[in-house]
């Protein structure tokens, strides 16, 4: 499985050149939103301007276009429509066809996010929004995997931060109000599709790197509490929450022990 994580294509351009990126977009938007595209509103997004760039310098778009592929696909757009909309790049810039090259790499990042999007929905917590204990074990294989083949270990790269505002037991419906603002509280903070995961009964787990850590546990910190505040009196929640690190083990198979011995049931 990929990470959801986007990086997008770097592109330099001068003045001129972003000007004229700038143009073939919006000649491209017009085009697409007038021919194939549906939904209006997200069209845009800055996979498309990267992408537009990368098409305007002529020197390789493959790694921009998966970028924009994998954006479709999170966002659920269906393939023919994302491929139309290539298209409409292409004629735009007066290039004919997209290379194939670009395509492959287009579809390719398409159905990774898809099958990424349907993992996650198959594993989501309806109370939180976030995904449950196993899905947060899978990503922590790909960060095992990765690590191994860097040769940086992952307990010298990345933690696991705990998030626990419970404060006693709560009907269901308060309890779900307490978890949805924390879901939402940790993916402001970190971004959507991050790894993390609800541990159950308010507490919740972000897998994070090891650099620049404390600011963004400041920040979950900052971010649970404030959000927390505006809930209704009778939804109880820890003031402050607990907040803090734990550090991984040297494999995946500890890992997901003790990610379980914190779980909540």
């Amino acid at each position: 499985m990929t990470s959801r994580r986007r990086t997008l294509f770097p592109v330099t351009t001068t003045s001129a050149e972003g000007a004229a990126a700038r143009l073939l977009r919006d000649r491209w938007r017009q085009r697409a939103l007038g021919s194939v595209w549906l939904r209006v509103a997200d069209w845009s997004r800055p996979e498309v301007d990267a992408l537009a760039e990368a098409v305007t310098l002529g020197n390789g778009a493959a790694p921009a276009a998966a970028d924009l592929g994998r954006a479709r696909g999170y966002d659920g757009v269906g393939i023919g429509e994302a491929l139309d909309d290539l298209a409409c790049l292409y004629e735009e810039a007066a290039q004919g066809a997209p290379p194939a090259e670009v395509v492959r790499s287009f579809c390719v990042a398409w159905s990774d996010a898809q099958a990424d999007a349907l993992a996650v929905g198959a594993s989501t917590d309806p109370e939180t929004g976030l995904p449950r204990q196993e899905y947060l074990a899978v990503r922590l294989e790909e960060t095992y995997l990765a690590g191994l083949r860097s040769g940086r270990p992952v307990p010298g790269t990345h933690v696991l931060v705990l998030v626990d505002v419970a404060a006693g037991d709560l009907p269901p419906f308060a309890r779900m109000a307490r978890s949805a603002v924390v879901g939402d509280a940790l993916s402001q903070v970190y971004g959507y599709g991050h790894p993390m995961a609800t541990l159950g009964n308010g507490l919740f787990a972000v897998l994070d790197e090891v650099d620049g850590l404390e600011e963004r546990v400041a920040r979950a910190h900052e971010r649970v509490t404030h959000m927390c505040a505006g809930l209704d009196a009778e939804v109880t929640v820890r003031v402050p929450p607990r907040v803090w690190t734990v550090a991984l083990p040297e494999t995946h198979d500890l890992a997901v022990r003790a990610l379980a011995a914190h779980t909540r049931r």
